[in-house]
């Protein structure tokens, strides 16, 4: 069945979703609108449910111009998976891990019906398109879930050729086998490469032992109260989880200033498939290959290298950066970077290091005759030259132009481990509560962690730009004790997330809602 109109979804979310976006409660300080108390957040006026938001939604999507259709069926069920040799139950789309890579045109108009067939609601959310806000995908948000037996249409138009990647917005089914890439190739592609090799990283603990995503989440949580399941209704976690507990501590990176994560999984993988029985990707010697590499994990940062070569990164989060050369890359989940390698002759480990969690995934460049590396490797690039994103510099068109801000928006990311209460500003996620920002704005959002842990924060429906120069990107890792200052237009009407891409602390409150006035 499928959910009849964009007008009755905006409906339905209407009476989810509280009494919309917020009027100004703000202090003029030398011309820019600084948040108010309790950040920028005031009373429901009645002209900001979605419903009222319809109208510049229909305008932004028209502005996009949909094109030609792209018509692709999906089905999410639970099924077997072969992780390469170890055989486990879980949820995907299909029977496939990743789900199956959905590729469109810039220009194109992507119409995907998803049809349900798990034993709970789910949806579907586009990480990091700029798409019209009815079809992203947030339960009680954006749109009602999709429950079980029905189906639902995405339908939305495709501006921006990148790498991006689809999954629920749903508790932590994420955390399962719910993902795929999503490729929007350029019509006018500057890069010249003879070979293109997708890589989707991931940490793994669905049907393992009978540990599932919900138990992992009712152990972090017990006794904080501060578990809100799909974005605020219950989980199904088991009241005692049939496997054995996956929740450590000591795991700490330096280059994430301390804690890493909370989650031990039993596998890392590249591809679907564990450092046991890897993918291998067949190429020439000499042959460039584009690399589009997309963290899908829960709870684990990427320490990634290509061993006896150097990468030369490209693109972050679908835009183009100035070309720079590394040997390694740290990729926070929902991170995604663009590379070019030039082949060597021989059998290669395409090596991605749990950062933390003395762990790595593994796939193979093979161009040659020669023996495969084990599991155990460790090239030598992972300790060598590495690029972050505050190295990076905006490439071309993505560069944003000069614009003092007209809001400026302060968040503070707070909690602990002890307890797990993640939250923004010391409050968990109400839906009811907006950041406040008006269409044309050039908004300053100011993140300051005020927490002893990392977090990726990543804002739905845009991109903002990172200071002096640097690259565009939809996600970004925001260190331990530390503040980061980002820019970005406010040109897409709705109703958006801003949360932390660690799946257990969005779901232990780490979330909050941008909201356009009307």
């Amino acid at each position: 069945m499928r959910t009849p109109t964009r007008r009755a979804l905006l409906g339905a979310a209407v009476a989810t979703a509280g009494s919309g976006l917020l009027a100004a409660c703000s202090d003029r300080t030398n011309g820019v609108d600084r948040p108010g108390p309790r950040g920028a957040q005031a009373t429901p006026t009645p002209g900001d449910h979605p419903s009222a938001q319809s109208a510049g939604i229909a305008a932004a999507e028209a502005r996009r111009h949909p094109g030609p259709e792209r018509q692709v069926q999906l089905l999410a069920v639970e099924t077997r998976l072969d992780l390469g040799g170890r055989s486990v139950t879980s949820w995907a789309y299909g029977d496939r891990l990743p789900g199956p890579e959905i590729r469109v045109t810039a220009g194109d108009t992507l119409a995907l019906t998803l049809a349900n067939h798990l034993p709970q609601a789910t949806t579907m959310h586009w990480h990091g398109l700029q798409l019209r806000n009815d079809m992203d995908g947030v339960p009680g948000l954006t749109q009602d879930t999709i429950k079980p037996g029905a189906s639902f249409e995405y339908r939305f138009a495709v501006t921006n050729p990148g790498t991006y990647w689809f999954h629920p917005h749903t508790g932590v089914q994420l955390d399962r086998g719910l993902y795929g890439a999503l490729i929007v190739d350029d019509p006018h592609e500057p890069l010249q490469y003879d070979k293109e090799w997708v890589v989707v990283l991931d940490d793994w603990l669905d049907g393992v032992d009978g540990t599932t995503p919900d138990d992992v989440l009712a152990e972090l949580t017990r006794g904080s109260g501060s578990a809100h399941g799909e974005h605020g209704t219950s989980t199904t976690a088991r009241a005692v989880p049939a496997g054995p507990s996956r929740v450590g501590t000591g795991m700490t990176s330096d280059l994430l200033g301390g804690e890493a994560g909370h989650v031990v999984y039993p596998y890392y993988l590249i591809n679907g498939r564990t450092a046991d029985n890897p993918e291998t990707f067949a190429a020439k010697p000499g042959d460039r290959i584009r690399l589009r590499i997309i963290n899908a994990g829960g709870d684990t940062a990427f320490r990634v290298a290509l061993g006896g070569h150097e990468l030369t990164v490209t693109h972050t989060d679908g835009f183009p950066v100035d070309h720079t050369t590394t040997q390694a890359l740290l990729i926070g989940m929902g991170e995604r970077y663009d590379v070019l390698v030039t082949a060597g002759d021989g059998v290669f480990p395409l090596t991605a290091l749990a950062e933390g969690k003395n762990a790595s995934a593994l796939a193979l460049l093979r161009t040659g005759d020669g023996a495969a590396p084990t599991a155990a490797v460790r090239a030598a690039e992972l300790s060598g030259k590495l690029v972050t994103t505050a190295r990076l510099t905006a490439g071309g068109a993505a560069r944003l132009p000069a614009k003092d801000p007209d809001r400026t928006l302060s968040v503070r990311l707070t909690g602990r481990t002890s307890g797990f209460n993640w939250a923004f500003d010391g409050r968990p996620y109400d839906p009811s509560q907006r950041h406040l920002v008006r269409e044309g704005e050039r908004v300053r959002l100011t993140l300051t962690n005020s927490s002893g842990m990392w977090h990726p924060v990543h804002l739905h429906g845009h991109t903002f730009a990172l200071p002096d120069g640097g690259p565009r990107k939809d996600t970004v890792i925001v260190l331990p004790r530390s503040s980061l200052a980002v820019d970005f237009d406010a040109d897409n009407p709705g109703l958006w997330m801003l949360h932390c891409h660690n799946l257990y602390h969005a779901e232990g409150g780490m979330m909050a809602v941008l909201g356009y006035a009307t």
